[in-house]
């Protein structure tokens, strides 16, 4: 052929045209309304399906967190753990301690009958007057005096290790607290979870006796609660948490599965994956947002007398994993759009690749003109690229998903691994074989 139109094709050739114009032509008249139609609902499909993926996403995230919480006695214990030292805890403790042993002692009414001991010994008027005006400095100095020795028990090393142990033995009692059953350490009153200090007490007990304070002895053994968490809710929280530790275990699966199924049934996949992982972004962020809200409201409504120091510690502890957790997914999440994103046609994804293409191909240049032969090795990169993409993606995604509390550095850490990985693949990968002299001729 020269140049023209149809006149120059062959007879098979207008006939091939002329029934491809004729399917163009069925397809115009009868096909878009249906396959427009068809579009429509498998697109509402997919959109219903991530967001509903979404949403289980975050139910998934607290169910995990509170499952981790209740039934596993090493992160209870590494929740609650640093609260031993957290000064607004320590010191919501000794103003607690401190008022069950001067309760105990009623320094005041001690002061007094030494007043009344020292008139009754014919101590001079002034002598005895000036002891009167003594009472408040030497109550004060008494108070101060039980205040320092517990002060000293709760800022001790002693004390952390104390309370980590106790926590670690009452960790089952605390799971029967919040399912509702009661416990001699741990209890669930007046919409209370409760810790009793009374060991605490009589540790100050020995220190306040070994301090020459004799009159501590007679301190009886008492029974002082602290208050972990206290919401006039905490029935509610109850059945929640039994719901979600019923479901818990499921629910990240099935969200995941739910999430792919919404990517499956969209026409565009890279799309739909981009969707998926900013509509996942974007619920963490809703419920990081909310546990904000949530710790405010929850101070705000805490029992009169409550440190709300110490509260704000507290709930910042036992929430700490969970932040860690959302921020987990939302980094997951948000990294797996950015990947469907550079795997896409736009230009900025177009010469990033480019771009890293060539980078490490000047690199691998570099190395096999000093002698580095890729050889077998090179041709199995070049014949299983595909492949072995794949196989990266699918161990960093199972790594994620099975282990236990993955962070936001495990996240980072393991993106960084693949981006290696990828890269090395790339590196690896001379190219297709040039055909030889003899093929070409």
């Amino acid at each position: 052929m020269t140049n023209g139109g149809d006149e120059q094709l062959s007879a098979r050739e207008r006939s091939e045209l002329d029934e491809l114009r004729h399917r163009v032509s069925a397809l115009e008249t009868t096909g878009p309304p249906q396959v427009a139609l068809h579009h429509r609902f498998r697109s509402l499909g997919s959109v219903l399906l991530i967001l509903f993926a979404a949403l289980l996403s975050v139910l998934a995230v607290v169910a995990v967190w509170a499952n981790s919480i209740v039934r596993d006695t090493g992160r209870y214990v590494a929740t609650v753990g640093p609260l031993a030292s957290n000064p607004d805890v320590q010191q919501a403790v000794t103003n607690r301690v401190t008022a069950a042993v001067l309760a105990q002692l009623d320094v005041d009414a001690l002061v007094k009958q030494l007043t009344d001991a020292v008139a009754e010994k014919g101590v001079p008027p002034r002598a005895t007057q000036l002891l009167g005006n003594l009472d408040k400095p030497i109550s004060n100095g008494l108070k101060q005096l039980v205040n320092s020795a517990v002060e000293r028990v709760v800022t001790s090393q002693a004390f952390e290790t104390v309370w980590v142990n106790a926590n670690r033995r009452v960790h089952t009692a605390l799971d029967n607290a919040l399912t509702g059953e009661a416990d001699s350490t741990v209890s669930l009153k007046n919409n209370q979870v409760t810790i009793d200090l009374g060991p605490i007490v009589a540790n100050v007990k020995d220190k306040l006796v070994s301090a020459g304070f004799g009159l501590a002895a007679k301190i009886p053994a008492v029974h002082t609660n602290f208050v972990v968490f206290a919401s006039k809710d905490i029935g509610k929280i109850k059945t929640y948490l039994r719901v979600l530790q019923i479901i818990g275990s499921w629910l990240p699966i099935i969200a995941v599965l739910i999430a792919a199924a919404g990517v499956y049934v969209a026409f565009n996949h890279r799309h739909a994956l981009i969707g998926a992982g900013l509509a996942i972004f974007l619920a963490m962020l809703f419920l990081g947002i909310a546990l904000t809200v949530a710790r405010d409201i929850y101070l705000n409504h805490l029992p009169p007398g409550t440190s709300e120091a110490a509260a704000g510690a507290i709930y910042d502890a036992l929430i700490k994993f969970l932040r860690a957790g959302v921020r987990a997914i939302a980094a997951v999440a948000l990294l797996t759009a950015i990947g469907a994103f550079l795997t896409g046609p736009s230009r900025i994804a177009v010469l990033t690749r480019k771009g890293c293409s060539r980078g490490i191909g000047a690199l691998r240049d570099v190395a096999v003109s000093a002698g580095l032969a890729l050889g077998a090795v090179g041709r199995f990169v070049h014949r299983f690229k595909k492949w072995i993409g794949a196989a990266i993606l699918a161990v960093a995604a199972i790594v994620l998903f099975t282990w236990n509390y993955p962070t936001t550095a495990v996240v980072v850490w393991t993106t960084v691994i693949v981006l290696v990985a990828l890269a090395i693949r790339e590196f690896l990968d001379p190219g297709p074989t040039p055909p030889t002299d003899a093929a070409a001729t």
